[in-house]
C-alpha cells in the first residue's frame, strides 16, 4: 500500500495487522489506484473501500506506520500521531519497530 509500512508477519503486531485488514476488506470490492511500480516490481497502490482510504485506516487503527520520502513526513503523519497518542495497535508497545528497521535487524520473515 502506498504511504504505509505494516509490521512483518513474524513481527509483533503483524498478525493483528493482517487480521484487521482482512476483516475490513475480505470479499469486498476494493478499488486500487496504482501509484508506481517499486524496485521489486511490485505495484504500489492506494486501495479504497467505498471511497475510504484503507492505508489511512490502517495507520489510524495503529496497524501501520506512515512512510515519508526523503525526510518528509508521510501522508498519514497526523493519523499516526493520533494512534501513537491513543496507544493503538503497534503503538501500545513503546519498543515497536518500524518494519524497515525490523528487517535490517532480523531479516525478512520466512
Amino acid at each position: 500500500m502506498a504511504g504505509i509500512g505494516a509490521p512483518e508477519r513474524c513481527q509483533a503486531g503483524g498478525a493483528a495487522a493482517r487480521d484487521a485488514l482482512a476483516a475490513r476488506v475480505l470479499n469486498r470490492r476494493v478499488l486500487a489506484h496504482t501509484r508506481a511500480i517499486d524496485d521489486y516490481r511490485r505495484t504500489v497502490a492506494t486501495p479504497r473501500l467505498n471511497g475510504e482510504d484503507i492505508g489511512a485506516w490502517m495507520v489510524q487503527q495503529g496497524h501501520a506506520w506512515t512512510h515519508g520520502c526523503r525526510h518528509a513526513p508521510g501522508p498519514y503523519a497526523r493519523l499516526e500521531a493520533e494512534a501513537r497518542a491513543a496507544h493503538r495497535g503497534v503503538f501500545a508497545d513503546p519498543q515497536a519497530q518500524e518494519p524497515s528497521q525490523f528487517r535490517k535487524q532480523h531479516g525478512r520473515c520466512i
